[in-house]
């Protein structure tokens, strides 16, 4: 149950993965690199917060400067009120107006001295002006502000014309509204009662200097954000080419070599490239050329068996052709029949050992290795051997440095195989009489393993080829047929497989015969943990 909840979570997971596994490596490397960069940009709606305050503090500074006017106005004459109207009106850029109790304007700052600021007309201002209002109304869409009323001076110059000073009066106290001028700037104003005769002072200010410091705020960020999505997208381009295109490429090359059709397809080695790239290329370079000698070795090995098959055949064919037309010989008849039985034995030991040489990379990869004691397993060998009398006409001498132990990590059976082979080819070569040594010895990490005979020993030129397969320099006197040209292929392809390596030499002691040296790790007490 727990392990079907599990599974009901975990797939829509691996459907959202797999959405973006779709996605070209490319796309996902802009993605990436846009989606920080889009963070970034997000604070450009954050420059609200920073208009906010400013308004804030406009509201709370109109509403002193109105609120202390009045108080300055209250209980003076009409000389005194118009002279402090023209004066803080021109100091602090303001348009100050004072009502009468029946709503009448009683003085207006801007009849009293000239306008200490001016509405401008949009249609006046270029096109970078209308490109920064498109902007803010924009950002105003976005982040959901309310409409903002347009400022216009009212007609009617009474108070009636003015919200502000109607809700001013029936609360007696401040009032502060906001509207647009026409170039779309902020016009704060603040409506206060005056005196306590029904009087009312409203103070407008056009506050352009906040849309500036915000539309500058602005500027200043989309410019670093565009800076900066320009340069991410040549870097991420930059980096997309020289990451995707030589995979792209390695891509083409291996689609090649699957086809097959184009033996001389070369993998690019991207032999300038240190990174992981590099290695990757080099890698599946190198893994090319492992499968193809692999296929060539196949393709090989497939002509050498039908080549090594096709000599018994026809030498069995040729006899029992014979056969028919022999009826009234019995000696030719027999000998022919002696023939076949030959050829029959030899078909069936190639094939055996043919199957065995095929299976034996599978097999090998699939064993778990475990210690192998070397001195013993030789030792039993060579007694199963006396016993069975494989050995005659030679003798088998074993002698061990006896300072370290012979255990190494494999498969008992492979190892046997190997030394099973060796000793057949020491004694088939050995005179009668002969001693064939196997010294055994251990050292930095390694234990060796020497087989020598007393043989004609082998050619320098052909000491490689005789572990290629179905090569074979058998000695003149030995029956056709008995050997395949396998064993030491096998004996050389099981040894590499548990990490050794075996070659032919010259006997250490000048004399004449073939020595071969097989070298294996030795068995750690790590290695069973």
């Amino acid at each position: 149950m727990a392990e079907r909840s599990h599974a009901r979570i975990m797939a829509p997971l691996r459907v959202r993965l797999g959405l973006s596994w779709r996605v070209s490596l490319t796309a996902r490397i802009l993605a990436v690199n846009i989606i920080a960069l889009a963070l970034l940009a997000g604070s450009l709606f954050y420059i609200d917060s920073y208009r906010k305050e400013l308004l804030n503090e406009r509201y709370r500074l109109a509403r002193s400067e109105a609120e202390i006017t009045a108080r300055a106005l209250a209980g003076e004459a009409q000389p005194r009120r118009e002279q402090l109207l023209r004066t803080i009106g021109t100091g602090q850029a303001l348009r100050l107006r004072l009502f009468a109790p029946d709503g009448s304007l009683i003085a207006d700052s801007f009849a009293l001295a000239p306008p200490s600021f001016e509405l401008i007309d949009p249609d006046s201002e270029p096109w970078l002006q209308d490109a920064a209002r498109l902007l803010d109304r924009g950002m105003d869409f976005l982040l959901g502000a309310p409409p903002i009323p347009d400022y216009r001076d009212p007609a009617d110059t009474s108070a009636r014309a003015w919200p502000a000073i109607r809700a001013a009066l029936a609360n007696s106290a401040t009032v502060i509204h906001q509207q647009a001028a026409p170039d779309r700037t902020p016009v704060i104003i603040a409506a206060t009662p005056v005196g306590d005769q029904g009087e009312a002072l409203l103070v407008t200010r056009n506050a352009r200097d906040i849309t500036e410091n915000v539309r500058m705020a602005r500027q200043t960020l989309a410019f670093i954000v565009g800076g900066a999505l320009t340069v991410s997208i040549l870097l991420s381009l930059f980096l997309a080419r020289t990451i995707v295109d030589p995979l792209r490429k390695l891509v083409r090359a291996a689609v090649r070599v699957r086809l097959g059709r184009d033996r001389s397809v070369i993998v690019p080695r991207l032999p300038d490239r240190r990174d992981e790239i590099g290695l990757l290329a080099r890698a599946v370079s190198d893994m090319t050329g492992a499968l193809r000698s692999r296929i060539d070795a196949v393709e090989s090995f497939a002509a050498d068996v039908a080549h090594e098959l096709k000599n018994p055949l026809t030498s069995l064919r040729s006899a029992l052709e014979s056969l028919e037309r022999v009826d009234n010989q019995p000696d030719l008849r027999r000998q022919l029949l002696t023939i076949a039985n030959d050829d029959v034995r030899r078909i069936d030991f190639l094939v055996t050992e043919i199957a065995d040489a095929s299976r034996i990379d599978a097999q090998l990869s699939r064993t778990t290795f475990e210690p192998v004691d070397m001195l013993q397993l030789i030792h039993a060998l060579v007694a199963e051997r006396e016993q069975r009398g494989v050995n005659a006409p030679c003798t088998i001498a074993i002698a061990h440095d006896g300072e370290s132990s012979a255990m190494v990590p494999g498969d008992a059976p492979r190892l046997e195989r190997v030394m099973q082979n060796l000793l057949d080819n020491a004694v088939s070569f050995s005179p009668e009489g002969a001693i064939v040594e196997i010294l055994i010895s251990s050292g930095d990490g390694r234990v060796k393993i020497a087989v020598s005979d007393h043989g004609p020993g082998i050619p320098l030129a052909a000491r490689e080829r005789i572990f290629e397969r179905f090569h074979s320099l058998r000695p003149a006197r030995e029956e056709f047929g008995k050997h395949s040209g396998l064993g030491l292929a096998i004996a050389r392809t099981i040894i590499e497989a548990h990490y050794g390596r075996l070659i032919a030499t010259d006997r250490l002691d000048g004399k004449s015969g073939a020595r071969f040296q097989l070298s294996l790790p030795a068995w750690e007490p790590e290695d069973e943990a």
